[in-house]
């Protein structure tokens, strides 16, 4: 064959298609999306935008003049949503007033003292939430952080009204005491499950009782509280052992907030630049593959529970020594189980839990006003938590409820598509067969129907020689 005909028979290759604009366009926007459905940030604002959505659903349930506008709602239905947005615009309104700033306060003092509330709240949520996020990053479900604040805030507050001390030297003293009772609280469920292999979930759970009725004990015992009252109350703080004020005497921020601030610096550093935290994290992410490359898993196991433990000890011991000033018996409140939300909301991050740590004390904070000025329950606020919550720990319902792509970059509604494609395509098979088959159109898996390359029996195949007989 020529070359003339060598290159006449060749045929081009096809060109590459080119996308219209529109297509190149829906691409980049499809691929923004599937890079934001997978961003961890993205997916807690989103929480937290449905847990505001489901709480204005329950403020509009609980109103009284939302239930009356109601009753009349075919009526007269604009009355219903007029009455609606003033309830949720006055108590989302209230809540912000009450958590960053009041501009509808008398004095410049008065309207930014809500976000030094704010910061107040959040100091013993943020301290135990980093305790908890240490736990979390290195594979251990810390549930004792109410034991542990309790058991901080009992030995900080006994160390700052039972000793005379100088000042410094008293507040330092009783902070040291906080921590160490914190971590030995923390480190008997490291102990015991770095040398027993217990579980550290129900171990936690139970020194949280104990630690509940330990303090309610102590407070019984002339010794401990040191005071001549029949109520389970501890005598005051000295003013030595009293974290000092930040902003004087009109406000309550304290230089926890500092201490907070280190702690996160502090944990930062331990997780991300540290050896140790290199053996915390190792151990999370495989504790056999950490035993393989040395790590003595074990004792690194012990010492998360006792760092996380000191941590959650000094919220209690700040929450003692700047807010309350005494002891009682419900002292740390729920500040134990709100600090795994802090954690869970900050993705176990240094950085994220003292954002969130702010989040809850800014909802503390704002739902004392909300309930105040327009009479919404502030058990709206828990709500708001607790689905904050579920949202986090389930991304997936996130994606679903804003129509984000999901992890493999199909949009939820082409994978529903595609899905309900390809049943139908699998039911209508066997139809399309059992119509072929009554009509007596040849099937190529029927016997006797000719397919390329078959013969049938007796017959031979057409001879492919061309050449004539006899040459």
């Amino acid at each position: 064959m020529s070359a003339s005909g060598s290159q006449q028979g060749m045929t081009p290759a096809p060109k590459p298609e080119q996308q219209s604009p529109w297509a190149e366009a829906e691409g980049r926007l499809s691929r923004a999306l599937r890079e934001l459905g997978q961003t961890s940030w993205v997916v807690t604002i989103l929480a937290v935008v449905v847990a505001l959505v489901v709480g204005a659903v329950l403020i509009l349930a609980a109103n009284r003049d939302v239930q009356a506008s109601l009753s009349y709602f075919f009526a007269q239905p604009t009355a219903f949503l007029e009455t609606s947005f003033q309830v949720l615009r006055e108590a989302y309104s209230a809540l912000f007033r009450g958590a960053v700033f009041d501009w509808q306060a008398p004095s410049a003092e008065r309207a930014i003292r809500p976000l030094t509330e704010t910061m107040v709240y959040s100091v013993p949520l943020i301290l135990a939430g980093l305790g908890i996020a240490i736990g979390f990053r290195s594979g251990m479900l810390n549930i004792g952080g109410q034991g542990q604040i309790i058991l901080g805030a009992t030995s900080a507050g006994f160390l700052g009204y039972a000793l005379s001390m100088p000042v410094g030297l008293h507040v330092l003293l009783a902070l040291a005491g906080g921590i160490l009772g914190g971590a030995i609280w923390g480190g008997i469920a490291g102990v015991l499950k770095a040398r027993t292999g217990a579980n550290e979930v129900i171990v936690t759970i139970m020194l949280n009782n104990i630690a509940i009725y330990l303090l309610a004990w102590l407070l019984q015992q002339q010794w401990y509280k040191q005071t001549g009252s029949n109520q389970p109350l501890s005598s005051s703080v000295d003013e030595s052992a009293q974290l000092f004020s930040l902003l004087g005497s009109g406000f309550r921020l304290h230089a926890g907030f500092l201490i907070a601030i280190l702690a996160t610096l502090g944990v930062w550093w331990l997780l991300e630049r540290s050896t140790l935290g290199f053996e915390f994290r190792a151990i999370g992410e495989n504790p056999e593959a950490a035993r393989t490359a040395g790590i003595n898993v074990p004792k690194a196991t012990a010492l998360v529970l006792v760092i996380a433990g000191g941590l959650a000890g000094l919220g209690g011991a700040a929450h003692v020594l700047g807010t309350e000033y005494r002891l009682a018996g419900g002292v740390a409140g729920t500040l134990g189980f709100d600090a795994i939300t802090v954690a869970l909301l900050g993705r176990s991050r240094p950085l994220g839990t003292f954002l969130a740590g702010l989040l809850l004390g800014g909802l503390r904070a704002g739902g004392v006003l909300m309930q105040a000025q327009t009479g919404t329950p502030i058990d709206i606020v828990l709500v708001l938590q607790a689905v904050i919550v579920l949202m986090i720990a389930a991304p997936p319902l996130v994606r679903a409820i804003f129509f984000l792509p999901h992890a493999d970059g199909r949009p939820r509604l082409r994978r529903r598509s595609a899905r309900r494609k390809a049943r139908s395509t699998d039911s209508a098979a066997p139809v399309q067969e059992r119509a072929l088959q009554t009509s007596g159109a040849p099937n190529a898996e029927s016997p006797g129907t000719m397919t390329p390359g078959t013969t049938t029996p007796g017959t031979q195949p057409p001879s492919t020689n061309t050449q004539e007989p006899g040459k």
